[in-house]
């Protein structure tokens, strides 16, 4: 805790040939959405670039609250399914990273937010499996679309977010088979898992599949941070 804001750490990209200025390099990078949503929802933002899985525990352990935030397809082999045509290329680094964040988050019973990617890397790290491609979700190439997701009555989610509302989302991949411990808490009209969750007595762990960063509701991210604020002291 830093000034009594919490610490939230968020994950980042890893792309080559970025440009700026006069430079291209390689960069880790992240949509100022992300920083800014923590932000706004009280808290401040560490970015978490790509590292050695074995070093998550102790990034973990400086932080009050983590994000997996949105980006490429997670790599079927990680969910033991063959790879669909319709698949992006894998983000090997980033994988291993983030699976590792996210164990260590559960494993001391951090506040974690899954956004996306976040949510389904979640679901994965848990055991479970994706969809590789659904329609709808993602209509027009690099442009956010609408949609409105319907809580699910007497989940955590449901008691941040009551009523049904139109979210920004931008995503081909969803849930499949539920990862261990894991409940749906959100569906969009067609029937797909738009949020997931770790019951009460688990950790406070919560997924999303939409991109609340592009939004103007923040209370999924209040949400977290109160969490972050409130955790007990980790050993």
């Amino acid at each position: 805790m830093t000034d009594g804001r919490p610490l939230i750490g968020v994950s980042t990209y890893l792309e080559t040939g970025t440009r700026w200025g006069v430079w291209e390099l390689e960069a880790a990078l992240l949509p100022a959405g992300y920083p800014r949503l923590v932000q706004r929802a009280g808290g401040l933002a560490a970015l978490l670039p790509p590292d050695a899985p074995e070093r998550a525990a102790a990034a973990v352990a400086r932080l009050d609250g983590l994000v997996i935030a949105g980006g490429p397809d997670v790599d079927p082999a990680r969910y033991g399914a063959e790879r669909d045509p319709r698949t992006g290329p894998p983000a090997h680094a980033r994988d291993a990273w983030e699976l590792a964040l996210i164990e260590a988050a559960l494993a001391a019973r951090m506040p974690l937010l899954g956004v996306c990617r976040g949510m389904q890397l979640l679901n994965v790290a848990l055991g479970g499996t994706l969809v590789q491609h659904l329609d709808g979700h993602a209509e027009v190439v690099g442009v956010f679309g609408r949609h409105p997701v319907k809580p699910v009555p007497g989940t955590r989610y449901a008691a941040i977010v009551p009523e049904e509302t139109s979210v920004p989302t931008y995503h081909h991949q969803a849930v499949d088979r539920l990862g261990t411990g894991l409940l749906p808490s959100a569906h969009a009209a067609d029937g797909t898992i738009e949020a997931v969750e770790l019951p009460d007595t688990d950790a406070w762990a919560l997924g999303v599949q939409w991109h609340p960063e592009m939004g103007e509701d923040d209370r999924v991210m209040r949400a977290l941070v109160h969490a972050a604020t409130t955790a007990r002291p980790r050993p």
